[in-house]
């Protein structure tokens, strides 16, 4: 193949993802890539989820699950109700919200799934400590839900791979020769230098969109500054450094933290008799 026609088909590749996956990200109004159809990997995560539910084990006491399904209603309400407010299309209109609490003492994690599948980790709530801090984490992980950062994930996953079959029959395999040596470094370029950054962004809007949901609710996002800073001195000695990671550090999102508060606060008051 000549330059010309790998240009021409790897163009024609590029722009036909383009055309057909364009998004914008709710409230932040960030362009997406979606090239891959929401409804595929909604019905995933709930393959996902039954699998979690069957293996896990699970804290099915009301004193400590109605707690976190409280929390979970009230950003429920709120999302719905901010949406029909400002006459938007409500991201979770299809959602089939479900929640689990899994006893594990130390993990410090939550997720939501596509579709409204939430997991809390008993361990995370030492962190959280209370509701205010529990919203700030569950709104945190909603907010990739309603961002649909596994769907863009997925589809940016997609492209690179394509572009990088395409690069690699136009140098006769020097891309995957290449590849596969620094693979066996430890060093992934393409992790590093694309997925790590395009990662850190994502957590970085769900920070922001976590507590834009908390503080419709009426829960003192300021609390987010404090489950970040128990977070940083948990973690003290063990986060990477932020360039290797998929994850901002606990001391960058506390300083985006501060910058955000004041202006979610304004921009979005809490919704009175949620």
């Amino acid at each position: 193949m000549n330059r010309r026609d790998f240009l021409s088909i790897s163009s024609c590749c590029c722009g036909g993802f383009l055309l057909a996956g364009c998004a914008t990200a709710p409230l932040t109004g960030r362009q997406q890539l979606t090239i891959l159809p929401e409804s595929m990997i909604n019905s995933q995560a709930i393959g996902a989820y039954k699998q979690v539910k069957s293996k896990a084990r699970l804290i099915t006491d009301k004193d400590k699950l109605d707690p976190i399904i409280a929390v979970g209603n009230k950003i429920e309400k709120a999302i719905k109700h901010y949406f029909k407010s400002k006459s938007l299309k409500d991201p979770t209109e299809n959602y089939e919200w479900e929640y689990i609490l899994i006893d594990e003492p130390k993990t410090l994690n939550a997720w939501c799934m596509p579709g409204g599948k939430i997991a809390v980790y008993t361990g995370i709530l030492e962190i959280t400590k209370d509701d205010d801090g529990l919203a700030i984490v569950m709104g945190h992980e909603i907010g990739h839900a309603v961002a649909r950062h596994s769907l863009e994930r997925a589809s940016a996953a997609l492209a690179v791979n394509v572009g990088a079959i395409a690069a690699d029959i136009f140098t006769g395999g020097a891309v995957s020769r290449t590849m596969n040596t620094v693979g066996q470094t430890g060093f992934d370029p393409i992790s590093i230098g694309i997925f790590n950054p395009f990662s850190r962004q994502q957590e970085s809007e769900a920070d922001y969109l976590g507590i834009i949901f908390a503080n419709l609710c009426g829960y003192d996002i300021s609390a987010s500054i404090k489950v970040w800073e128990r977070m940083q001195e948990k973690m003290k000695g063990k986060e990477i450094p932020q360039f290797l990671s998929t994850h901002p550090s606990s001391g960058t999102r506390i300083n985006d933290l501060r910058f955000l508060i004041p202006k979610v606060k304004i921009e979005y008051p809490k919704i009175e008799n949620l």
